[in-house]
């Protein structure tokens, strides 16, 4: 890994082969190019809206999480389609990984009618709740305390699923965290915790708001497993959310997992990223998450040259035809603006 501002050992920390990793984690071949498929999607996803916001045609601002997606893949290839997801504002990757359609997201970064949520959400707002994606939140930390609650209506109702909630590390300072923390652990809910730690909550550097970093230490302090991952090694990330899924899924409580990224783009559309130097972000571009998995692929003969420019072609046709659908459909009609706010 580029010298990073958390000085720590992973809890991932793999030497063996990415088929010796595989068959103990009971990937086939075909589930490492689908996940790398994945890693794809979401990257050329994010760069297409990149462009299209800066042709004037997104409406709000925008969160990209382009360099996370080693973090989304692991984390999506783990999930049941029948657990509950609790987003945060950067979380494209972590939907689409869940299996969304992006003919919809697309449609939805565009305000129109065919969106998931009818144009109303935007990118920062995206829900599918017959999906059982409760949605992204605008506000930093907005989903933890949901996270509780919807942990606890499963025990309540003795379904077998779990809820993965997803936010930052700026999040990780609100004391909301502990409350739900407490509440999840003194009742054993099945909620499992994902601080998708950056380095930077906007352009604040974690280590010069936070007391202690790794995170872990928090969970562990209310008696819930934590854990510190390299998020950049997909494999290591499914391991780890593998392990924390079964763990709340078999009723033993809750889970806190970091994983240790990093973004390209600034915070928001609004970022100058005058706080940060190129040679930073160039040092983690090195590290990038899917260059190392297909890196790894290729050395295991899993993927050709051909298989991966195959796939590119197949992926970028597939966001081509998102945009071409979103473009196509309807603009939302002015008099259902006070339609779908009240249940």
């Amino acid at each position: 890994m580029p010298p990073t501002k958390v000085d720590a050992k992973f809890d991932n920390e793999k030497t063996e082969d990415v088929l010796t990793r595989a068959e103990k984690l009971s990937l086939s071949k075909k589930d490492l190019v689908e996940m790398y498929r994945t890693m794809i999607k979401i990257r050329l996803f994010e760069e297409m809206a990149d462009k299209l916001y800066a042709l004037g045609k997104v409406h709000g601002t925008m969160h990209l999480s382009a360099g996370q997606e080693g973090v989304a893949v692991g984390t999506g290839t783990v999930m049941h389609d029948t657990d509950y997801l609790l987003n945060h504002h950067r979380g494209h990757g972590h939907f689409i990984a869940s299996g969304a359609d992006i003919d919809k997201m697309m449609a939805e970064f565009l305000g129109r009618e065919t969106g998931y949520c009818k144009g109303r959400g935007g990118s920062m707002h995206i829900a599918d709740v017959d999906a059982n994606n409760l949605g992204a939140n605008g506000i930093v930390g907005g989903g933890i305390h949901l996270a509780a609650g919807v942990g606890l209506a499963i025990k309540m109702k003795e379904e077998d699923n779990v809820v993965l909630v997803i936010f930052g590390d700026g999040a990780a300072n609100q004391g909301i965290l502990h409350e739900s923390f407490n509440m999840a652990a003194i009742w054993d809910l099945p909620v499992v915790y994902l601080c998708e730690n950056n380095q930077y909550g906007m352009s604040a550097a974690v280590t010069r708001v936070s007391s202690k970093v790794p995170f872990k230490g928090r969970a562990e302090a209310h008696g819930i497993p934590g854990y510190f991952v390299d998020g950049n090694d997909v494999l290591g990330v499914y391991e780890i959310m593998k392990n924390a899924a079964e763990h709340a899924r078999s009723r033993k409580g809750p889970v806190f997992v970091e994983a240790m990224t990093y973004r390209y783009f600034g915070h928001s559309k609004s970022d100058r990223n005058l706080y940060r130097t190129k040679e930073e972000i160039q040092a983690w571009k090195e590290e990038d998450p899917i260059g190392r998995f297909e890196t790894l692929l290729l050395d295991a003969k899993v993927i050709t040259d051909a298989d991966i420019d195959e796939i590119y072609q197949e992926m970028n046709q597939a966001i081509d035809e998102a945009v071409s659908f979103a473009e196509n459909s309807p603009e939302p009609d002015p008099s259902d603006v006070t339609e779908f706010v009240y249940a």
